[in-house]
């Protein structure tokens, strides 16, 4: 009494899933990608798609205090409240963002960040300390006028 053993297939004899048509053109992808920027730097091309420059209107800097997953609060330089809240919304959002860049820099998260108004519309939030910063103006009229009343008190 021999038992027979199946040996393993020494070729997969399955189907190819991903059409090697696509694979190719994947890597064409990756390739003109890598090529045209190279091309940039090279070429020391100028940058496109940033805010043009404009006149301050008015600045604050103020204080977040991340509270959780939700809940924020904001302080003006002087300690006074400016806005408190379980759930802060983009307020939060921002903050959230903000905390993750000064952690990975390795920056106190309780240093300030400046709210700057510029003549042309722009509301952006500035952190000196890591260099980051996010145009509020971008994410909607109602996110935006949650920063503006900051401006305001």
């Amino acid at each position: 009494m021999t038992k027979t053993t199946k040996q393993p297939a020494l070729r997969n004899e399955d189907k190819e899933m991903i059409p090697p048509g696509l694979l190719r053109m994947m890597l064409a992808l990756a390739i003109v990608s890598l090529l045209v920027v190279t091309y940039a730097v090279v070429t020391d091309r100028e940058h496109v798609g940033q805010p043009v420059a404009a006149a301050i209107v008015s600045e604050r800097t103020i204080i977040f205090e991340g509270r959780g997953a939700k809940a924020v609060a904001v302080r003006a330089e002087d300690g006074s409240m400016l806005f408190e809240s379980e759930n802060g919304g983009f307020v939060t959002v921002i903050q959230n963002g903000l905390q993750r860049a000064r952690t990975v820099a390795k920056v106190d998260q309780g240093l300030p960040v400046r709210l700057v108004e510029y003549e042309n519309g722009r509301l952006t939030l500035h952190d000196d300390a890591t260099g980051w910063s996010a145009e509020l103006q971008a994410f909607g009229d109602d996110n935006k006028a949650a920063f503006e009343r900051l401006l305001a008190d």
